[in-house]
Order: structure tokens, then sequence, then C-alpha cells
């Protein structure tokens, strides 16, 4: 046994150090310049690894990575889904191993052509990772959460280029730095190995990196430093933190809507524009339940500013029935004046996928069956500035927040409901992945959570503002907006595009020789 032990570190031991390195690089732990090195021993070790090898050590590679970066699912599950403890963990456990088949296919692809070309892993590497990093991201229903580029949020002259790239150049560079670093400790490696090897490609890769993260610093900097002119507003935040399982216990209805109106309160004596109250923070269905919608606008008359807030409501139309998770904007008359329904609703948390063949899985939100999507970016129009709102789990989409802004827009709100997650890591990796929205779109983001993390970040991903985990407070601050339309905003993800065009082309041709 200690024989087989020792066989499968010296196989597998760089993969799984790296995947452990990678994991301390993100919140809540934050050790974030491990990023630029802790790929290193992965890609070193696969280099010369048969196909089959490179797969496996890419798998553990990943179950390490991901389940060290989102075992807190477990909470959920555990607490609020009715699952055993073991039960919770197994779950898990088989979303990091779906989730660890990317980082095998990248292994697998990168030993192949490395072997096969003299092209240096500092180009190979990162264009064959940001292709799957952005495939992982929006195949099946998406799950973009652990992307690398994540865990540089507080690296802020460094991010800045994500207007231009989206979060994948932040990845991208990530791992040609990492890639850099393996083809110095391979240099003389290859040259015996290939007495004809050629180092222009390497000199062309080194250069081409060098004048990529030279470029970012610079433009970074003059980012951080650049004047903003835009209208200023002023908004409170409001955080009830009431416990999830008591939401929508009928008993404890009152106690919620009065945490509400008591923070508001006092929040509104501050004079701001826009109060913000996070995702279902209602315990009852605006516009369906009369006595108390009539309740809520009357004493959103009093408050002599706009109000935005989550609520499930109730749809009927011709074709179907049903209710969805919303944001509804009530002027200072108190009256209707925008309504924007998720789009991209969690898979198990609001809606059951495959429900024909999961038809024993129920989901983990309260409501009366699945929840339906909406299907329109709106932005709110106020007199003091236009706004989208993505509602909870959207913020972590790049894609889909941009389609808020392509016509402009002031500001950015999100909602959410954190309670879900416990006291993990979950809320503080969510809060960070909002670092990134503001600066690819250029636009401050305002966030409000119920139980926490609440806050705000500036248009240069400068987290201003924030308030801790399970507090009931508010939180007033006033900022500029910026109505500037960054290239990320305009294009899109062309920057990935590209990678997976030189991926699928460039290298997939050496593959079949």
């Amino acid at each position: 046994m200690v024989k087989i032990f020792f066989d499968f570190l010296r196989r597998y031991g760089y993969a799984l150090l790296s995947g452990l390195l990678i994991f301390l690089s993100f919140p809540t732990i934050d050790l974030y310049l491990l990023a630029w090195v802790g790929i290193v021993p992965f890609l070193f070790s696969i280099y010369g690894k048969e196909s089959k090898e490179a797969f496996k050590a890419g798998f553990l590679f990943g179950l390490v990575y991901f389940f060290g970066t989102t075992f807190w699912i477990y909470h959920s599950i555990h607490k609020y889904g009715g699952f055993p403890f073991s039960s919770s963990i197994v779950l898990v456990f088989l979303l990091c191993a779906y989730l660890s088949l990317y980082p095998s296919v990248f292994a697998f692809l990168y030993a192949r052509t490395i072997r096969k070309t003299d092209l240096p892993s500092i180009i190979v590497a990162p264009a064959l990772w940001t292709s799957l990093e952005y495939l992982r991201s929006y195949a099946f229903t998406g799950f973009p959460w652990s992307s690398i580029g994540y865990s540089q949020y507080k690296f802020l002259p460094f991010i800045q280029v994500s207007d231009i790239t989206g979060i994948y150049g932040i990845s991208f560079l990530v791992i040609a730095f990492n890639a850099g670093i393996v083809d110095l400790l391979l240099l003389k490696r290859r040259r015996t190995e290939k007495p004809l090897y050629s180092r222009l490609p390497t000199i062309f890769g080194f250069t081409s990196i060098a004048c990529f993260l030279i470029f970012s610093f610079s433009y970074g900097f003059y980012r951080l430093y650049e004047p903003r002119d835009g209208k200023e507003i002023k908004t409170a935040i409001i955080q009830g933190n009431i416990e999830q399982d008591r939401k929508w216990d009928s008993s404890y209805q009152q106690f919620v809507i009065s945490a509400y109106k008591e923070l508001t309160l006092q929040a509104s004596e501050h004079k701001p524009d826009l109060i913000i109250w996070p995702e279902t923070s209602l315990p009852f269905f605006f516009g369906k339940d009369k006595p108390l919608t009539e309740d809520l606008v009357f004493f959103q008359q009093q408050l002599d500013a706009y109000l935005l807030f989550g609520s499930v409501l109730e749809k009927k139309s011709m074709q179907e029935n049903g209710y969805t998770n919303s944001a509804v904007l009530l002027n200072k008359s108190g009256s209707v004046s925008y309504i924007y329904d998720k789009i991209h609703l969690v898979p198990f948390g609001e809606y059951v996928p495959l429900r024909t063949i999961l038809f024993f899985i129920d989901k983990l939100v309260y409501g009366i069956g699945d929840y339906v999507p909406g299907n329109h970016y709106l932005k709110a129009i106020t007199p003091f500035g236009s706004f989208g709102t993505a509602i909870c789990y959207e913020i972590i989409f790049p894609g889909l927040v941009r389609k808020f802004f392509t016509r402009g827009g002031d500001f950015m709100v999100t909602m959410t409901n954190d309670a879900w997650f416990g006291n993990t890591a979950g809320p503080y990796q969510h809060f960070s992945m909002s670092v990134f929205r503001a600066i690819e779109n250029r636009k401050p983001v305002l966030r409000a959570a119920n139980s926490g993390i609440s806050g705000f970040i500036d248009s240069n991903g400068r987290i201003i503002d924030k308030t801790g985990l399970f507090e009931k407070t508010f939180s007033v601050f006033s900022f500029k907006t910026d109505q500037k339309l960054s290239f990320y905003t305009k294009y899109g993800d062309i920057f990935s595009y590209f990678c997976i065009v030189f991926s699928l082309l460039f290298i997939s041709k050496r593959l079949i020789k």
C-alpha cells in the first residue's frame, strides 16, 4: 500500500499541489499571487505524459481546485434541500467531477500538442485554457464559478484590461505567466530531446506575452486614475438579514415587512434618490396579495425616494401561467415604473432541468412549481439615471450582464439572497465576481444582499463600501455615474472567440499529424 501511495504521488502529486495552490488564491483565503505560479507544477508534470495519464492528472487537479472553491454548495443542499450531510458532499463531489472534465480535456490536448510541436507552453496553454473556461461558462446551463481570473479581483492595476477582454483575458494572462515559467524549466530538456528544436517560437511567445503584460499594467494605471464625469446619486441599500428557513413562514410575515420598513425609514433620513432591497425581499406576492401590496405602496409614498425591491410575481398569459423572480421599481408616487424578470434561472434552485426525467427531484427555492424565466434585458429609466438589474446568479455571467448596457446606461444594480450559502466562502466569492462586471462595463455596481455581503463597487472595480455577513443594517453612499461604453460592452467576448479559433485551427491541426 505504501508503495502504491508513493507511486500515486510521483505521478499525480504535482497536479494535486497545483489544485491546492489555486484554491488558496480564491476568497476567503485570497492569496491571489499564488495563481501566478500555482499552475506551474501541473503544467510541468504533464509534459511528456501519455494523453491518458495527462487526462487523469487534469482530473485530479480539477477535483482539488473545484472542490476547494465550491464545497460550500453542500450547505444549501444539506440545510435547505433536506439531504443528509454525507449525501450533500457526494452531490458536490459529482458537480466537481463534471467541472474537472474541463482541465482534464485541457491536459489531454496540451500534452499531445506540446509533444508534437516546437510551440512553447506560453502559446499553447493560455489559448487552450481560455477556450475551455469560456465553454464551461456557457455549456449546458453554464457554471463560470471559479474561473482563474476571478482570483485576481484585488489586483486592480492588472485587471482593468478586462474592459477589453472580459474576465477570460485575465485568466489568459495568468495561465500565460505560469506557462512562461514552465518553458524556462523545460528549455534544456526540449533541446536535448529535439536537437533541431527552434527557440524562435519561444522567443516570440515570451515577447508577445511580455508586451501584453506591460500593456495591461500601463492601461490599468491609466484607467485607475482617469477622471470620471457623471451625475452624483445618493443610494441606500437595505440588508434585512432574514433567516432563509423562516422567510416564507406566514407567522413571520409581519416581522419581515417591519424589519425592512424600520431600516428603510432610518436610511430615508439621509435623503437618498434610490433605496434598494434584496432579491425576493417581500414575503408575499406583490400585486397578487392586494392588502400587503397597498400597504407597501402607501409606505413607499412617504419616502420621497424611488424604491427597488425583489419580489416573486405571478404571471398570466395566453401561453402559460407561472411565477417569476423579479425586480420591481416604484417611483416617488408609488407607481410601478419598471419590472425586470430574471432571465437566467438557477438549475435545481429555481427550476429542475429535464423535469420529465428528474421527476423525483424538487427545487430548493420555495414556491409553486418551476419559475418562469424572463426574456427582456430591460433598464430602469429614472430622473437620476438608468440602470440594469442582475438578480443573484446572473451577475456571474459577463455575457448576460453586458446586454443591459449595449445601448448605454449609468450604473448597475445586483440584488441577491446569499443566505442560502450560510457562513461559507460562497458569499465572498459571489461578491468578488461583481468587481469584474463593474470593470468590464465601466459601470458602478450597487449590491443588495439579504444577509450580506452588500456594498458598492465603482467603475474601476474599487470596493468602496461593504457590509458584513449576517448583519441587520443599511448603507448610504453617494457615487458618480459612468456613461462610457467599454470595448467589452460593445463587442463582447471577441478575445475568447479568438482563443477558440486559434485552438481549433492551429493547435488541433497538429493533433492529427
